[in-house]
């Protein structure tokens, strides 16, 4: 599945039980674009153990545990209904803490992301030969790590030199989990082009669903945008963000956009062999 270009491979352990131990080799087997499946990331459900539908433990293609997914969780949501594992609306266990999804559509649906943990509006961070002001914030506990670059002009930067900087910024020692960047250019109170680069695939993805909560969050705390929806275009597409301000602080921030079911199938053997004798 993909959500707005952000693609998945989905796992159901519900119905064929795979050992976790073996979660994070398959997810780097399957993500491999040229030997394997490809995909920024790999889901997996599993069992609810705390009062939800199901849990969702997300990989990204280097076989990292994330701690939730965006795009991935509207994605799951979309899974989650068409496999009658839930009703229009889902409460996902995640490794950040529960997510609540709502079907506005057969092919939109919506995600309560987790709120903020970590707020740091100025955050100063030398890379490239430059000083960058970066915004960073956590979603969820564990908190994911995101920071916000607000550079009008990066779109203009060629991609490797763009990348670059992208690079460098993701592996920051002033970002002690290491963090996922987005570079914002405002076009309007309430429209933001934007790009991420994502730790775990180590590149710039199509669209970043906690990135794009991020960003909505960082640019109404500064007051560069209005605190009403937000839009944000991303190289696969629009996402929009509603949020709710609390003070120094943000809560309720929802997610809403596009999902897409690519296809369903099985993976050979082959691609398997010699993860487990058993499996």
């Amino acid at each position: 599945m993909h959500g707005a270009g952000n693609d998945f491979v989905i796992l159901n352990t519900l119905e064929t039980p795979i050992p976790a131990a073996l979660f994070p080799a398959l997810a780097r087997r399957l993500c491999a674009r040229q030997t394997g499946v490809g995909a920024d990331g790999l889901m997996v459900l599993v069992p609810a153990e705390k009062g939800g539908d199901y849990g969702m433990r997300f990989y990204n293609a280097d076989g990292s545990l994330g701690e939730m997914c965006g795009n991935g969780a509207r994605c799951i949501c979309r899974y989650g209904h068409d496999h009658g594992l839930a009703g229009n609306v889902q409460r996902v266990e995640t490794t950040a803490g529960l997510v609540t999804g709502e079907r506005v559509d057969e092919r939109r649906y919506r995600v309560r992301l987790n709120d903020p943990t970590v707020i740091d509006l100025h955050r100063a961070v030398t890379a490239a030969g430059a000083v960058y002001d970066c915004a960073y914030l956590e979603l969820g506990k564990p908190g994911i790590p995101h920071a916000v670059v607000h550079m009008e002009d990066w779109d203009a930067w060629e991609t490797a030199r763009l990348r670059a900087l992208g690079r460098a910024l993701r592996f920051s020692p002033v970002f002690p989990k290491g963090a996922n960047v987005s570079f914002v250019k405002v076009l309007g109170p309430d429209s933001v082009k934007a790009v991420t680069f994502e730790r775990g695939v180590e590149d710039f993805t199509l669209a970043c669903g906690t990135g794009c909560g991020s960003i909505a969050a960082a640019l109404c705390l500064l007051g560069i945008t209005s605190g009403g929806p937000l839009t944000v275009s991303m190289p696969g597409g629009e996402l929009s963000v509603s949020l709710t301000r609390a003070g120094d602080s943000v809560r309720d921030i929802f997610l809403t956009g596009p999902t897409c079911r690519v296809f369903e199938g099985e993976v050979s053997e082959e691609l398997l062999e010699g993860l487990c004798t058993t499996f």
